[in-house]
């Protein structure tokens, strides 16, 4: 076994495979940007090394510099984790020159797998199951478009070096194929360098199946099981779970050993994951390889109890499988949540901002348990532009899916995030919809329930102006003195005493006022209507609440005069406000196109003097890897744009001017 290993990789997977290498006693080094001195995975290695700037391109992604640092602190193998430069034949092969181990495939795998076309020709070779589809070099517009023609709409253009659901579109008629193809190709030189692309039939109500297989060096390869993936946006996941709802044990094994022969077919050697597109009848077409541990690693490990950054780390050492097919056994049920910065509402608009807040409910980390968090991210960190939106992910396991959805539910209440967009609301009621909690599954699910996903109200304003004036009066209690005669507790010898809070929520003036009556009791009055409410504080945070009879448990996080609240029924930010204090502030500019995130400006679709209507896209902006379409907020005519394209803007920089 290896005495000491770089990771080449940041955040949570980083921190991930750190965890286990100091359990086997390895020792670890950690490479960081100038953004990263101060992360998390920086803190949990034992050495770390400076790689370069902020943006990946001048850091993660420099493979030499890695390299270097990988010599220089006497590290035997490196580990990639996933993303950056986990799937670079390039530097694999750099690892095998200088006699650094990579931890993954060898580069002629990474190869294989890493072009969709040349995949999907190795595949037929293999009887593999395939999606009816175009993969190949000819890249000529006019013959995709034949070809799109031939296969018969709606078709997916793939970019055939592409990953994580960047640099793919569906197209539904053919009249939509060559802007869907340019906007394609674009992205996919952005992301990857090459913008070749593939075309297949567009699979109607599909399900997104992936086998995960182990490969070593003495010619075994085995799968561990299946997991569902089909909750998606934008083609990227946001539910995975483990063993996939429905699934046979003679359908497990037709896709498990479908796997393996995909595997076997490249050489492979180390963690990979095959996933299929899976028809609702129980059909199943290989789509690609992925040749790395992935995100949702973490399901497989609760079900089979595995560690496979272990499995990794022996493989590479030249050990045999820790298991051989028949060994394998699963058992329970797993779900994973990706918590993101984004703003679902919005979107899904990636977010950056510092986590004023991020407390989460009774977990282990980097461990199979019944709810787990892997985060490499802490209260106070930043999420900046440069790097991908996760800020965690949480696995909870369960004897059965009841039990894991029970389990999730909780744990994604209990979850609180404050200072920046999430999507842990969204993740809560997307588990509970009708079809995820009934496992009607498809890669459509979202838009499908779309109606009790997005736009939704969270906490009652009552709950969570109850929430508000528990927390002022606790604040109050905890920092008076002695003296009766500074207490606030609106004592009168006869009468009662009401005290005022002007609240703003969601862009509207609430005026809330507390009664208190000489007799005992208080009654809160909202909007004009008054219900019978008392409060216990446990501490300035934590707050039993009872409004008309009831018995509500609420959490308050504040920063300045803004308050978030977390409740059983939601979440909710609310400013308290001081009219004094903001009596002379002024109106805002409206109507105005601006940069909804940081991000670098791809182009423009307008030009000035050009005359435009409301919703017509104007402006194109990348951030997150991922390109997103700025729409004209009025009508009017573009007056100046104000930015080159390929700049670089902030968060809420004026893109262009509008003129009525």
């Amino acid at each position: 076994m290896f005495k000491k290993i770089l990771i080449a990789n940041r955040g949570e997977i980083a921190c991930r495979v750190a965890a286990t290498a100091r359990r086997l006693g390895i020792q670890t080094v950690a490479v960081y940007s100038e953004a990263d001195a101060n992360a998390l995975h920086v803190k949990a290695c034992d050495e770390a090394v400076l790689i370069g700037g902020p943006a990946p391109r001048d850091s993660y992604l420099q493979w030499e510099r890695i390299l270097a640092a990988a010599k220089a602190t006497g590290a035997e193998a490196v580990h990639p984790g996933y993303g950056f430069l986990s799937e670079n034949e390039a530097f694999a092969q750099a690892c095998a020159d200088a006699a650094v181990v990579f931890i993954g495939p060898p580069p002629s795998a990474i190869q294989a797998m890493g072009l969709k076309a040349e995949s999907k020709r190795l595949m037929e070779a293999a009887k593999v199951p395939l999606v009816p589809g175009y993969h190949g070099a000819d890249q000529d517009p006019a013959l995709l478009k034949r070809e799109a023609d031939r296969i018969g709409y709606p078709v997916l253009i793939k970019a055939s070096a592409g990953g994580g659901g960047k640099g793919m579109r569906a197209v539904f008629s053919a009249d939509e194929f060559d802007a869907a193809l340019a906007s394609c190709k674009r992205e996919a030189i952005n992301s990857f360098g090459d913008d070749a692309v593939l075309i297949e039939r567009y699979v109607q109500r599909p399900r997104h199946i992936e086998i995960q297989v182990f490969g070593d060096t003495h010619g075994d390869c085995v799968y561990l099981f299946e997991r569902d993936c089909s909750v998606q946006r934008r083609h990227q996941k946001v539910l995975e779970e483990a063993p996939a709802p429905g699934m046979t044990p003679e359908r497990r094994a037709q896709m498990g050993e479908a796997a393996v022969a995909a595997a076997k077919a490249v050489g492979y050697v180390g963690a990979g994951t095959v996933e299929f597109i899976a028809e609702q009848d129980g059909r199943f077409y290989f789509m690609e390889m992925n040749t790395r541990l992935q995100v949702e690693h973490p399901v497989t490990e609760a079900i089979t109890g595995q560690d496979l950054v272990e499995w990794q780390l022996r493989v590479a050492a030249g050990q045999p499988l820790p298991l051989k097919q028949h060994e394998l056994r699963m058992h329970g049920h797993a779900i994973e949540a990706r918590i993101c910065a984004e703003n679902p509402d919005g979107g899904f608009l990636p977010a950056t901002g510092t986590l004023d807040v991020a407390r989460w409910p009774a977990h282990v980390a980097f461990q199979r348990g019944e709810v787990r968090i892997d985060a490499g991210v802490r209260e106070g960190d930043a999420i900046s532009p440069y790097y991908d939106s996760m800020i965690a992910k949480l696995i909870v396991w369960g004897e059965d899916r009841a039990q894991a959805l029970a389990r999730l539910d909780v744990a994604l209440r209990d979850t609180h995030i404050v200072g920046l967009h999430t999507n842990v609301a969204f993740l809560r009621r997307c588990a509970a919809t009708a079809s995820f909690s009934g496992a009607d599954l498809d890669t459509g699910l979202i838009e499908r329930e779309k109606a009790v996903l997005f736009d939704q109200p969270g906490l009652p304003l009552r709950v969570s102006a109850a929430a508000v004036v528990a927390h002022t009066l606790a604040v109050e209690a905890a920092t008076q003195g002695n003296d009766p005669w500074s207490a606030r507790d609106g004592w009168r010898l006869f009468g009662s005493a009401t005290r005022r809070f002007d609240l703003e929520a969601g862009g509207s003036h609430h005026a809330v006022l507390l009664s208190r009556h000489h007799r005992g009791g208080m009654t809160l009055t909202v909007d004009g209507q008054a219900v019978d409410f008392a409060v216990q504080s446990l501490d300035t945070e934590t707050h039993e609440l009872f409004l008309a009879g009831e018995r509500l448990r609420v959490k308050t996080y504040a920063q300045g005069e803004r308050v978030a609240v977390f409740g059983a029924q939601g979440s909710a930010v609310l400013t308290e406000v001081d009219l004094l204090a903001h009596a002379g502030d002024g109106a805002t500019e409206g109507g105005r196109l601006t940069a909804p995130m940081p991000g670098k400006l791809v182009a423009f679709l307008a030009q000035a003097g050009d005359t435009v209507s409301k919703g017509q896209p104007l402006a194109v902006m990348e951030a997150m890897k991922m390109e997103h379409t700025i729409s004209s907020p009025r009508d009017g005519t573009v007056a100046e744009l104000l930015f080159a394209v390929g700049d670089q803007v902030g968060d809420g920089a004026e893109l262009l001017r509008l003129e009525a």
